[in-house]
């Protein structure tokens, strides 16, 4: 299947910069995935309307860090930045550095702020830019506490500005749990607590798993051929209870809806893994779903808008069909939906 047939024309201006004054005053655009066609524009705090009892809402629990370390070379002081990726051991951090040509194994990096300092060594180097490092907290402080004091807030590389105060919380969701992301699930940038307590009163349940969104989420496809590309592996982990939650819907044939491809790939993994039951328990996953993928849990999914040409569009594609999410991102276009991280949202049903 060739790449070109998942890209679409966008304005640079409907790229949304900063989130809506409201998390869920964001624009809702919905999809009948039986009839292929829009069946509705909304607002998110409509979602509501669309759900119904006995509907399980399953969303992803993790924490995005403030993995952006800005910083100097140790001693010579040019300026260096180190994106943390995932952490290896207690003291080895899978990182991307920049400038990457400088930064070669030996070498030493130092971050500062509100009193405080990381210092990081250059272990190995990898192929795209990727270091192993060292990195500890002087003083004996937690490493951890040190990033979250002095880290900024990894925004993707489309939004085109600093991070902000604002993005420490706006770029986390109200049920975000397990630390360890580098990039937002960002479906569930949507949700308040408001919204959620409409939701359960409507008879809806949820369950919560968790994936680590790593920074491959940003990669792009760079093959011709859809089947060609390689989606980068994450951890994921579901508990006893989201397990049993989510087959005890399966068993009762209530729809499963899924807030996030994050959470769409979690819940299909899973299914694969347990042969066609979503099991519980930790494991890594490099599935990458596109069109002609059988999908075992997913009757509905909660998304963002995607780039063109991304898995991720793909995926939904595979859910929803081809021309059908193309022409709804078209119609979303036309109509001056807000796309990507901070933008709006489509339901498809």
């Amino acid at each position: 299947m060739d790449v070109a047939l998942f890209d679409f024309e966008l304005p640079p201006g409907q790229i949304a910069q900063h989130p809506a004054p409201e998390r869920d005053a964001s624009r809702l655009l919905v999809l009948d995935r039986a009839a292929g066609c829009t069946r509705a524009h909304t607002t998110v705090a409509g979602l509501p309307e669309h759900l119904r009892a006995g509907d399980l809402l399953v969303t992803n629990d993790t924490r995005v860090f403030p993995a952006r370390l800005l910083g100097r070379r140790d001693p010579s002081g040019g300026a260096v930045e180190c994106l943390l990726l995932r952490r290896l051991d207690e003291e080895r951090w899978e990182a991307l550095v920049h400038p990457g040509q400088k930064l070669k194994p030996g070498r030493r990096a130092v971050f500062e702020g509100h009193g405080l300092a990381l210092r990081a060594e250059i272990l190995e180097r990898h192929f795209h830019g990727r270091r192993t490092i060292r990195l500890w907290a002087e003083g004996g402080r937690a490493v951890d506490d040190v990033v979250d004091a002095i880290g900024h807030v990894p925004l993707p590389p489309y939004i085109h500005r600093a991070d902000e105060r604002e993005d420490r919380e706006r770029y986390q969701t109200v049920f975000a749990r397990a630390r360890g992301s580098v990039a937002a699930p960002t479906a569930g940038l949507h949700f308040t607590g408001r919204l959620l307590d409409r939701v359960e009163a409507l008879g809806v349940e949820r369950a919560e798993v968790t994936l680590h969104v790593g920074y491959g989420t940003f990669k792009p496809v760079h093959a011709e051929r859809v089947e060609e590309h390689r989606v980068d592996e994450e951890t994921y982990e579901i508990s006893e209870d989201a397990a049993a939650r989510i087959e005890r819907a399966r068993r009762d044939r209530r729809r499963v809806i899924a807030v996030g491809t994050t959470t769409t790939r979690t819940l299909e993994a899973a299914a694969l893994r347990g042969e066609g039951r979503v099991q519980p328990g930790r494991a890594a996953t490099d599935l990458f779903i596109y069109p002609g993928f059988r999908f075992q849990v997913l009757d509905g999914l909660f998304t963002n808008f995607h780039l063109p040409r991304s898995s991720l569009l793909m995926l939904v594609a595979a859910f929803a069909g081809r021309e059908p999410v193309l022409e709804a991102y078209r119609e979303a276009v036309a109509r001056g939906y807000r796309f990507y991280s901070y933008g709006d949202a489509m339901l498809v049903l």
